[in-house]
């Protein structure tokens, strides 16, 4: 392979990973469509051992770390609508080490969406001031703290 076939296929991988396959193309709402690929995710990941859960959302983590910092370069904005893998970790962390099943999949999906939005602290602060593949994941990354924390509560207080 020449350097700008390889060039070419790694920018195809980037563009890949960092729309969650092409979800990141919807044109409205972007970041809801990016966060229902967690759905499946979480669907998956919910039959492995907490300890693999764990291992993989950490490699998750920093592949969208770095996802979104070449994403952003490729697009000339370090949060462009179209980047959505950090939607995906963020959604994977509301859901963590819980059992999957269609309530807790969509409660999660629900309170992880109105936390991205709303973006309390520091998740607005690492929207703002980190203009790279690191704050652009990590302020989803708080926003499915809070969502946990929001999905937990329900579970306890509706279960």
């Amino acid at each position: 392979m020449t350097d700008g076939q390889a060039s070419g296929a790694l920018r195809k991988l980037i563009l890949l990973l960092s729309s969650n396959a092409g979800l990141g193309y919807a044109p409205i709402a972007s970041g809801t469509f990016g966060s229902l690929a967690g759905i499946p995710c979480f669907y998956y990941l919910s039959c492995f051992s907490w300890p693999l859960q764990l291992l993989t959302l950490v490699a998750l983590l920093f592949l969208s770390f770095w996802a979104c910092e070449q994403a952003g370069r490729l697009y000339g904005e370090a949060d462009d609508g179209r980047i959505v893998i950090d939607e995906l970790v963020g959604y994977l962390v509301t859901v963590a080490f819980l059992p999957f099943s269609w309530g807790i999949a969509l409660l999660g999906f629900f309170w992880f969406r109105v936390f991205d939005i709303l973006k309390p602290p520091p998740a607005s602060w690492f929207d703002k001031r980190m203009k790279n593949g690191v704050g652009v994941t990590m302020d989803d990354v708080a926003a499915g703290v809070y969502a946990a924390l929001a999905l937990r509560v329900c579970l306890a207080l509706f279960s």
